[in-house]
């Protein structure tokens, strides 16, 4: 009978494995389903909104000629830094030249002969003058003594007006070669053709760096031509375009941290001084310029750079990661949280305050210590009902405290 003894050991071993089965069965679906959850906890909170840029100049000097030519020198290199004033290309210019050189004759010509020439005129008009007055008072009194005829007082009369008026004459031109409307002729014309050389000497307006030259030695330029492209100085700038659905969230003023990507080691701040106020149909975003404060000597013109900014801030704040969140509408500051108490899931509305990509803050609704379910995970075991028992498995938040709101990509 050994045979009958031994089934009967397995008979009552299955019976006891079954059993036990049964009762871990029963307790596992009296408890409910093993759910992810976190535990609701306060702490500072950040909200960044995170966005890759590029480095800009406030303004971008196109440096052209008024005049054509052949270059015959250029000053300056990509990278160089010029100060106003400073020579950039020099073009040749013979026949200008030229024209000064004939303007400067012209004027030295009038001063050295024609002037000294004019006054020699005026000395002996006036000499003539005095002598024809002189003749003409003693035939005056001649003439009231009746030793001459009235017509030679007459005509000694009509000698004086004549030399005065070549007096007058001789005065006219020596001031017209002194100081008058000749000798400002002149001038004028010296002036007009040094400041027509002087376009063949092509400088800097302003201080900065040149970005991009279109001229080397021997090339023939045509007036209006751009020969250099110069990013003037100022505090340096970055240009983000922002998704507009952070529009929102942006104020001038805002502190930010910038990394560029030639210098990830060597972050930098920033500050936002400027939202443009429309917005880029094609691609929905909004442009935004931060001011690099205090400036970095080591950023360069269209380097790219990642943006993060302080949107907002809570010294102490409830947080919790977005997938808790049941039917958050992303215009509005309503949602619901399964919180868990005494094993059972209950749905709770709450008001949400500052939003991000991974945590959002509880404004109302929730409490420190609370337990909630991770909700994004119900997509396989399905929601629970409301008051129905579930068993939480506690995890970390997805980034402690930090709600970034946006990464709004490259600005190309």
């Amino acid at each position: 009978m050994p045979h009958a003894s031994a089934r009967r050991k397995w008979i009552i071993a299955g019976a006891v494995v079954l059993a036990l089965a049964v009762l871990y069965w029963g307790s596992v679906r009296w408890r409910g389903p093993l759910l992810p959850g976190y535990v609701v906890s306060a702490g500072p909170l950040v909200q960044n909104v995170v966005a890759t840029g590029r480095v800009a100049a406030l303004s971008r000097v196109e440096v052209g000629t008024e005049i054509s030519g052949l270059v015959l020198e250029r000053r300056v290199m990509d990278g160089d830094r010029v100060a106003p004033g400073d020579v950039l290309v020099v073009l040749r210019a013979a026949d200008l030249e030229a024209r000064r050189d004939e303007a400067r004759a012209a004027l030295a010509a009038l001063r050295q002969a024609e002037r000294p020439d004019a006054q020699a005129r005026l000395r002996q008009a006036r000499a003539d003058l005095a002598q024809a007055e002189r003749e003409a008072a003693r035939r005056a009194a001649l003439g009231q003594r009746q030793l001459v005829s009235r017509e030679s007082v007459e005509q000694a009369r009509q000698a004086v007006v004549a030399a005065r008026a070549v007096a007058d004459q001789a005065q006219v031109a020596v001031e017209a070669v002194t100081g008058g409307a000749r000798e400002a002729q002149a001038v004028e014309r010296l002036r007009a053709a040094d400041a027509e050389l002087e376009r063949a000497v092509i400088r800097a307006t302003v201080a900065g760096t040149v970005l991009t030259r279109q001229v080397e030695p021997g090339d023939t330029v045509s007036a209006g031509k751009v020969l250099l492209e110069i990013a003037r100085d100022a505090p340096g700038e970055i240009l983000l375009p922002l998704d507009e659905k952070n529009l929102a969230l942006l104020e001038v003023g805002q502190p930010a941290t910038c990394v560029a990507d030639a210098w990830p080691g060597r972050p930098f701040a920033a500050t936002v001084y400027h939202i443009a106020p429309s917005i880029d149909p094609a691609r929905g975003t909004v442009d935004v310029r931060l001011r690099i404060d205090p400036p970095v000597d080591f950023v360069r013109q269209d380097m790219t750079v990642t943006a993060t900014l302080l949107t907002g801030q809570r010294p102490r704040a409830l947080a919790v990661p977005n997938d808790a969140l049941i039917a958050a509408d992303p215009g509005s500051d309503r949602a619901q949280i399964l919180r868990v108490r005494d094993g059972r899931a209950v749905p709770v509305a709450v008001r949400l305050g500052l939003r991000g990509l991974a945590m959002t803050e509880i404004v109302e609704g929730l409490e420190e210590g609370d337990e909630i379910v991770a909700a994004g995970a119900l997509g396989v075991t399905g929601r629970p009902a409301d008051g129905a028992r579930v068993r939480l498995r506690l995890q970390p938040p997805p980034v402690a405290q930090t709600a970034v709101a946006a990464d709004a990509g490259d600005a190309g």
